[in-house]
């Protein structure tokens, strides 16, 4: 559970302490008000670039350009995470500390209005998602993905600048193989599981597929035969980098693509309500679920069973909004906070 969560010249928000209990969080207010960096904030206490994936030096409050820190009470433990420039800093206990450590205390799942389109956009977005709920569901998923964009990003150099000695590759190859078998596997299991964790109902089950990326199988011997065409690329153009995952909506046999905006959102709340139910059965408790602007685009029926979904599953959930009627059959199920701005400065206040 977050218990405590304080911020220091994060984007809008100077400094601000917020304490938790454990029920679901509602917070309102207008458009521009700071809502979002909240989840921003919470958000950071896990790997990787946060659900903005800003740059470390581009979540610092303006004009102050002084740095920023995020501090949170997790389970019990302490978890700092801070910029001072570029590159993001961790401590947990006061030690210093890796972000994939970090991963282990902090599961952690979104949904933004900037993923309204993911269906039917690129497959890198897609790929992001699907990461983030094997993330939330085996921490040490950070680490592999880490390894592998760590030896790609040397075997991309060499390939840029035409190196020709097959023993250069061949040790970064047998790295990125090595750690593209840990995601593919993460991957497959994940997306089984989330296919029998969904339930048909308010928001409607999917029919999964992962289509894992070009020379997978045996990806030390695709990036082998592919020099000469990644060379020609400037990139490497075989691996888990470039899987995809598909969906259908599994009542009407209708790819996710060619759903309505609203039913394509649903089918992403299915998936993450479905991860957080795995995690409850799996790891004693779900994550925390970050949705921002979601209860906006629901109709009621469905909103009202989003919050029932959430309760019954004892999730720490953070949910915005810019009315606080949207979260009225939350009742005293969760907590609620008004945020308001004035002069570039944002203001929470218990409802």
């Amino acid at each position: 559970m977050l218990s405590d969560l304080r911020l220091a010249l994060f984007r809008s928000h100077k400094a601000l302490r917020l304490t938790f209990d454990g029920r679901p969080v509602a917070i309102w207010g207008p458009n521009g008000a700071g809502k979002t960096n909240i989840l921003e904030a919470v958000s950071l206490l896990s790997p990787g670039r946060g659900l903005r994936r800003a740059a470390a030096e581009d979540v610092g409050r303006r004009p102050d350009a002084a740095g920023w820190k995020v501090a949170a009470v997790l389970d019990g433990r302490e978890v700092e995470t801070w910029a001072e420039g570029a590159g993001r800093q961790v401590r947990i206990d006061g030690k210093g500390a890796t972000q994939t450590a970090m991963g282990a205390l902090a599961r952690v799942v979104w949904l933004v209005p900037a993923m309204d389109r993911l269906w039917i956009e690129a497959p890198e977005g897609r790929r992001r998602f699907l990461d983030r709920l094997v993330l939330s569901l085996q921490s040490d998923h950070a680490e592999a993905t880490l390894d592998y964009e760590r030896a790609m990003r040397e075997r991309n150099r060499l390939l840029k600048e035409q190196v020709q000695d097959p023993a250069w590759y061949g040790v970064i190859e047998a790295r990125m193989a090595d750690a593209g078998g840990r995601i593919t596997a993460a991957r497959r299991s994940v997306v089984a599981r989330l296919q029998a964790a969904q339930v048909d109902g308010a928001f409607p089950a999917a029919t999964l597929e992962l289509e894992p990326g070009e020379g997978t199988g045996d990806l030390a011997a695709a990036l082998a035969e592919g020099r000469r065409r990644d060379m020609a690329a400037g990139r490497t153009l075989a691996g888990p980098h470039r899987a995809d995952l598909r969906a259908v909506w599994a009542a009407k046999d209708m790819p996710a693509a060619l759903c309505s905006t609203g039913e394509q959102k649903a089918l992403l709340i299915s998936l993450v309500l479905a991860s957080a139910r795995i995690a409850a059965e799996e790891l004693g408790r779900p994550p925390l679920i970050l949705l921002d602007e979601v209860a906006a685009h629901l109709d009621p029926a469905r909103r009202a069973a989003l919050y029932d979904e959430i309760c019954v599953l004892r999730a720490q959930a953070f949910l915005t909004g810019t009315e606080p009627g949207l979260f009225d059959t939350l009742g005293q199920r969760a907590q609620g906070f008004a945020v308001a701005e004035t002069g570039g400065v944002s203001t929470v206040s218990p409802a």
